[in-house]
């Protein structure tokens, strides 16, 4: 209920509806398994490895993560280009 409340004084102040903490990260998690799978692949064909192109895609995956993460909550805050 807090929530709902939340979301309508936010929409009052700024506007818009602002993301949530839980959808900026489902979709971070949602974009970086995706991002995982395509990593994979090309790892594995610029080294032939399995075990080397999973440790690359799972460094980069979780680079990824926080990167989009603090890009998305940044964002979410500047309201420049948006109708208000």
């Amino acid at each position: 209920m807090q929530e709902v409340i939340d979301i309508r004084v936010m929409t009052l102040i700024y506007g818009h509806k602002m993301e949530t903490r839980k959808r900026s990260f489902l979709k971070a998690i949602i974009w970086n398994l995706m991002g995982l799978a395509v990593m994979v692949l090309v790892s594995f064909v610029a080294t032939g490895s399995f075990t080397t192109s999973g440790k690359i895609a799972l460094a980069n995956t979780f680079i990824g993560l926080c990167t989009y993460l603090i890009y998305e909550r940044v964002w979410s805050r500047i309201s420049w280009g948006r109708y208000v």
